[in-house]
């Protein structure tokens, strides 16, 4: 017998949508929506991220732990303020860090993106993953989108590697061989929200091109002296041994920079996985570590959502992940989206049931959205 309204069970499990609005926000005003109609309705929430913005607020409203607030380098070497995720747990537990909140985008000033692109450095986040190690976590899982810098992880390896001032001269074996060390038998996880790589026509100087004020000239000045970098990078790391890490870590590419997911934050993450990182989709990722899976699978219905709904949303986002998951199980999902541009062809092979486009990604339309979804939803779980 199908459960009625009254004791359905909904998970919500959106991303954020935009005008910044945090997947936590989001889905606390479909809860709202939704129990104004079928108020009888047991409802979890469970935000999801992509892997940059949102990470921690995810894994902490999931699962708990210790904020812990630090200043890092930003981008030029000026401090910000950034916070790091302890959740206690086997050999120290894990530590979740946003690699945006060192160096991302939001950190440069308007007119200044070709000065941070060039002159920027991946230090900050390397000052995130010491102050990690400090709390004396075993595991790293590490959340990266796009950087305002693009120095292929130079900065990272130097200031791993025990340089005050990464950047003025180039990595050394010594540096790069010290930062490996540092990494030795720990699990560290790249969480990438996008999985383009550092190097190639579809790399990161493609990505730079497309932002305002880098014309592809200056994109390809730019990229050059990292591409020798990553070289040289490369041909030091063959003469590393192997990491000796929890969950076991790949051998450096025969490829370097052209791996998936190797330019995550302007390159950071090609660096990490010289250093042994294991680099992954960022959704699927904060999916395992937030146990996505198996919330599906005593649920009901699921309600996601995001900004935009495309092909390449419905394979590789949070929408995406959220649709297998349910799969898994059989559960209706649903989506809610600012603007929907997919056939119901590809939603329905990834496991969606219904798409609907919101028109506004502001809190009070996406709660009377929510509203109107339970009226066919509740009734028909």
């Amino acid at each position: 017998m199908s459960p009625t309204a009254a004791s359905m069970r909904l998970l919500l499990s959106p991303g954020a949508f935009s005008g910044a609005l945090s997947a936590v926000e989001v889905a606390a005003a479909m809860a709202r929506g939704w129990l104004t109609t079928a108020p009888g309705t047991e409802v979890r929430t469970l935000p999801m991220s992509d892997g940059a913005d949102g990470l921690i607020a995810t894994v902490h409203a999931a699962r708990g732990g210790e904020l812990l607030p630090v200043t890092v380098a930003g981008p030029l070497g000026e401090p910000v303020p950034a916070t790091i995720l302890h959740v206690p747990g086997p050999a120290g537990g894990t530590a979740y860090i946003e690699a945006g909140q060192a160096i991302g985008r939001q950190l440069t000033p308007p007119g200044a993106e070709l000065r941070d692109a060039e002159q920027g450095s991946s230090a900050g986040l390397a000052e995130l993953v010491l102050a990690a190690l400090d709390l004396g976590a075993g595991r790293l899982v590490i959340g990266m989108g796009e950087a305002a810098s693009h120095d292929g992880g130079t900065g990272l390896v130097a200031r791993l590697g025990s340089d005050p001032a990464p950047g003025s001269s180039p990595v050394t074996a010594e540096q790069l061989a010290q930062a490996h060390r540092l990494l030795d038998g720990r699990d560290v996880v790249v969480a990438v929200a996008d999985r383009a790589p550092l190097l190639g026509l579809h790399g990161t100087r493609a990505l730079l091109a497309e932002r305002a004020g880098i014309a592809p000239a200056a994109a390809q000045q730019i990229d050059t002296p990292v591409g020798e970098q990553v070289a040289a990078l490369a041909r030091a790391a063959r003469t590393l041994p192997r990491r000796t890490s929890l969950m076991g870590a790949p051998e450096p590419g025969d490829r370097p920079g052209r791996t998936d997911g190797s330019g995550a934050a302007g390159g950071a993450g090609f660096a990490l996985e010289l250093l042994g990182a294991r680099l992954l989709p960022g959704p699927d990722v904060v999916g395992a570590e937030i146990g996505l899976t198996e919330a599906a699978g005593h649920a009901d219905v699921v309600l996601t959502g995001t900004a935009v709904l495309d092909a390449d949303a419905v394979e590789s986002s949070v929408v995406g992940t959220v649709g297998r998951a349910a799969m898994e199980h059989g559960i209706p999902v649903v989506v809610l989206a600012e603007e929907v541009q997919t056939s119901r062809r590809e939603v329905a092979k990834s496991g969606l049931s219904a798409t609907y486009a919101a028109g506004s990604g502001d809190l009070r339309v996406l709660e009377e959205w929510a509203a109107r979804l339970a009226r066919t939803w509740a009734r028909t779980a």
